[in-house]
């Protein structure tokens, strides 16, 4: 199938840090942000300056049908004018780099919560016995040993 060359299609997962290059992400780490979604991409790219550009939510990528992922559709005289980019590359780095700044913001006010912080309260909440106040002959007749 060939690219129309009126469309610059920006897809969800080029922006995934978790991705590697070869499994679909286009810009450098820097510039990528984990489990993008489409509200994202869009508020990055306004933020850069593009205002025409065009939602598609329930399309997937034509390597990855199991996901619907979204893209972002936009035309590439109006993208690379706005952002004083020369090609879609240019365009997408700006925009990855604003996600990346937004992520990085989030997290210095609090908004992110970041997956280690109620590490500990999982530790108090397990179903372990903690032993550590109780002397050793109960210890002994908690686990079986015959007497």
């Amino acid at each position: 199938m060939a690219s129309n060359r009126e469309e610059m299609i920006l897809w969800t997962r080029y922006f995934d840090s978790k991705l590697t290059r070869s499994q679909g992400r286009r810009v450098p780490k820097i510039a990528s942000i984990p489990n993008p979604t489409l509200e994202t991409l869009v508020w990055a790219a306004r933020t850069s300056g593009i205002r025409k550009m065009r939602q598609e939510p329930e399309i997937s990528h034509p390597s990855r049908p199991y996901s619907k992922e979204g893209r972002l559709v936009m035309p590439p005289k109006h993208a690379l004018e706005v952002t004083n980019s020369i090609s879609k590359e240019g365009v997408m780095q700006q925009i990855g780099s604003i996600l990346r700044d937004r992520m990085k913001e989030a997290q210095t006010r609090g908004d992110a919560v970041s997956p280690r912080t109620s590490r500990g309260n999982v530790r108090q909440r397990s179903q372990r016995k903690k032993f550590k106040n109780k002397s050793s002959s109960k210890r002994k007749g908690k686990f079986g040993k015959r007497r």
